[in-house]
């Protein structure tokens, strides 16, 4: 029953991941509690299952139109690079510090997800273009260190942040799930250097993790994205204080 549960959690987990972006942050706390992992192994494996969501998402939303290069290809180098360094810090901050910051970060995606309105905001630097390359690097390193930090998988942030600083949403959900792919590589390779990951749950889950990326991929081109951004908030948020309250007692 306990990994019926895990593995119904992987496939809302990919259904996210395809229509919102965020999503995989769920994956974790799932991985720790009904997995039986350690805080650490949850976060390696589950990063390790979104290099194979990553690639799935990337596929479907080209295939569709709906990625746009220009913003992505910058941010996935700040990702690139700095997803290793990531990883490495994660084995220098003990399990209850990587639970609290997994927590604020569940948390913070939620209320960013959640307030955003559909109406378009200004586009930061859009007048600077060069200035703007250099905002989406920075973005991207952001994202690849908290990543490797945490197991999240990069859209975690991304997806807040360009969407606060002005990026169309689904243009923003699309260079997510580009910006997973080299998050999830990145923290990985550092996590078989000095992290440890569970290759059996790994693979249970991708299978049920890319089902649910196909529905959400569909879900997200078909309905209403203000909704589906306030349900996903709506759940981040009660995820991620209930890690915190988790982590703070000690249970």
């Amino acid at each position: 029953m306990t990994i019926a549960w895990l593995l119904a959690v992987s496939l809302v987990a990919g259904m996210l991941i395809g229509a919102v972006g965020i999503g995989g942050i769920l994956l974790i706390p799932a991985l720790n509690i009904l997995g039986g992992l350690t805080i650490q192994e949850s976060m390696a494996t589950a990063l390790f299952t979104f290099i194979f969501t990553g690639v799935l998402g990337t596929f479907l939303f080209q295939r569709r139109g709906s990625i746009d290069w220009g913003i992505t290809v910058p941010l996935c180098i700040g990702a690139a690079i700095f997803g290793f360094f990531g990883a490495w810090a994660n084995t220098k901050i003990n399990a209850h510090g990587l639970s609290l910051i997994l927590a604020l970060i569940i948390v913070f995606s939620g209320i960013y997800t959640f307030f955003t309105k559909s109406r378009e905001k200004l586009l930061i630097f859009e007048n600077s273009p060069r200035a703007q390359l250099v905002l989406l690097a920075a973005v991207g390193a952001v994202v690849g260190f908290g990543s490797g930090l945490t197991g999240v998988g990069g859209p975690a942030l991304s997806v807040p942040l360009m969407i606060l600083f002005g990026f169309p949403p689904l243009s923003t959900i699309g260079a997510s799930q580009v910006v997973q792919i080299l998050a999830a590589v990145s923290g990985t390779a550092g996590n078989l250097r000095f992290g440890s990951i569970n290759y059996e749950l790994a693979v249970i889950c991708t299978i049920f993790e890319v089902v649910g990326v196909v529905m959400g991929v569909r879900i997200v081109h078909a309905m209403n994205a203000r909704v589906l951004r306030t349900c996903v908030g709506v759940l981040c948020i009660l995820v991620g204080a209930w890690l915190m309250i988790r982590t703070v007692s000690g249970y």
